[in-house]
């Protein structure tokens, strides 16, 4: 049975279903709907949790193990499986199927992963577990609905947000529902039940907002020179570790190196970004460097960071920034002069 995650807190009120499929590409929703399967079941006397992250080597046998317990001495178990991106495939097919076929009623189900292609709707394992249990699949949120998820969390927060400050707070957070939920938080602490208009919001944002290493990390990767210096001004503000931001760009240039190396041996953009792991929401970004970057420039990137990384391991660099602003831009269009290394 499909519902949405909103509905997903009435539902939860009825009563507990024997399996969940809580797929999608933002992955706040899919976190939150799991914590909320989680708390409903501990109310029910679910006291054991027991997570499992499903891999190549995965072995079906261990869930079986958790899920067959039948003793009079046993705690009623929820088994959190993370997909973790791959298809349970024809042997976890089977075990699946089975547990449908002979539910446990001291254990609850609870898979989650990234979104559910038709493919995977179409197949045997997951109709049976639709037939007894709940899919909810974790859309995006833009527009209204998004609107609609902070009235919620403001309401479950106790949180007196005027319209103008919900707007300025949807603007600047760009729909990361994490980021937005995090403020909220913080709001709540801050002024409990008190209102909050969009002048007085706007402020504490601005003295608190703070940039991180993978907004640089989607900087460079839409080729935007301007935000990429931005981010990365705020990051020397803010004492960022030079070696966390290096990290970052490593991360990102690798990944693009393995992007090309598919693409070269023939997988298409779209497998090959599921082969890496890598979330629907982030691909445009991914695509777009690749219409500026190939394999010789992805290269050079790794280069630099490999001298930055030598020569700040060795207390070498008097100043990283410039050099980690060179590399930062280097992804966004190719650089005529070497990078500086103001070596002491």
């Amino acid at each position: 049975m499909r519902i949405y995650a909103n509905q997903l807190p009435q539902q939860l009120q009825k009563g507990l279903a024997p399996f969940y499929m809580v797929f999608g590409e933002e992955p706040f929703q899919v976190n939150e709907c799991v914590a909320q399967i989680k708390h409903s079941a501990k109310q029910q006397g679910f006291d054991e949790v027991i997570k499992l992250t499903a891999g190549a080597q995965f072995d079906w046998q261990e869930v079986d193990a958790h899920y067959q317990s039948m003793s009079l001495f046993s705690a009623r178990t929820l088994i959190e499986l993370d997909l973790n991106g791959h298809k349970p495939g024809k042997t976890g097919s089977e075990h699946l199927k089975r547990y449908v076929d002979a539910p446990n009623p001291d254990c609850v189900i609870v898979l989650h992963g990234a979104k559910a292609s038709q493919e995977i709707q179409r197949s045997a394992w997951f109709k049976a577990l639709d037939k007894q249990g709940m899919f909810v699949p974790c859309y995006p949120l833009t527009g209204p609905h998004l609107r609609r998820w902070l009235d919620g969390h403001c309401r479950r927060l106790t949180l007196n947000l005027e319209n103008d400050a919900k707007q300025v707070l949807l603007d600047t957070t760009e729909g990361n529902l994490l980021a937005c939920h995090q403020e909220l938080e913080k709001l709540s602490l801050l002024f409990g039940q008190k209102a909050i208009d969009g002048r007085t919001l706007l402020r504490i944002l601005l003295n608190q907002n703070r940039f991180d290493i993978f907004d640089l990390a989607n900087a460079v990767l839409s080729g935007d020179s301007d935000k990429t210096m931005q981010v990365l001004q705020r990051l020397q503000n803010d004492n960022t570790e030079p070696t966390a931001i290096a990290w970052a760009l490593t991360k990102e240039a690798q990944q693009l190196q393995k992007l090309i190396a598919l693409q070269n041996s023939g997988v298409d953009f779209a497998n090959a970004c599921k082969q890496l792991a890598i979330w629907k929401n982030q691909q445009g970004l991914y695509s777009q460097a690749l219409h500026r970057i190939n394999g010789h420039h992805v290269t050079h990137i790794l280069d630099l960071l490999a001298d930055f990384d030598g020569a700040y391991k060795r207390g070498r660099l008097a100043s990283p920034f410039p050099m980690l602003a060179h590399i930062s831009i280097s992804f966004c269009r190719s650089l005529p002069f070497p990078a500086p290394c103001f070596e002491e």
